[in-house]
């Protein structure tokens, strides 16, 4: 009897050791759990941050790729003009000016590399930049106005001009400007 008892005993030890076993188990496989879940909402987050990023650059670019196309569109409208006089070319030369000063570019040539324009009438540069005051640039065109003006005969009215615009494929805008007497 008492070795059933002994065997008893060391098979409730067992059966105990077992539990003790499975309860740690148990734990192990809900720890486990835990784990993988933790790791998954992380990835989830990983997964959404990228969207939303790659989502937000692309409406940047969008948004500036608009902005570039309005900004090249107050020059691009009179390429397909043939009614362009003096009066254009000034509005578009005062446009580069103003442009070209809010850079701080000093005049130069344009080479696309920048956001500089340059208005050529008749091969002659008429746009100014930074550091000319307002007065000069307005006095300037008044006089291109003038001479034009001045030049009307009865017979021919005021001269119209082709403009031909160069976009840069560095920056994406409108650079050189250039109109021609027809």
């Amino acid at each position: 009897m008492i070795e059933i008892q002994e065997k008893l005993s060391v098979w409730n030890l067992n059966v105990q050791e077992w539990e003790f076993n499975m309860e740690n188990a148990s734990k192990a496989l809900l720890m486990a759990a835990g784990v993988l879940i933790g790791l998954m909402v992380i990835s989830l987050g990983v997964y959404l941050f990228t969207q939303f990023g790659g989502t937000s650059a692309q409406i940047h670019n969008n948004i500036e790729e608009s902005q570039i196309a309005q900004f090249n569109s107050q020059f691009t409208a009179y390429q397909a003009r043939d009614n362009v006089t003096i009066h254009d070319i000034v509005s578009m030369a005062n446009l580069a000016t103003q442009n070209n000063q809010s850079y701080e570019f000093p005049k130069q040539t344009a080479t696309g590399n920048n956001n500089y324009i340059a208005v050529l009438l008749n091969g002659t540069a008429i746009e100014y930049g930074f550091g000319t005051s307002s007065e000069a640039v307005e006095e300037r065109y008044n006089q291109l106005i003038l001479n034009e003006v001045n030049s009307i005969n009865a017979s021919t009215g005021l001269k119209n001009y082709t403009v031909q615009v160069e976009v840069s494929d560095v920056t994406k805008r409108v650079y050189r400007v250039i109109c021609t007497a027809r």
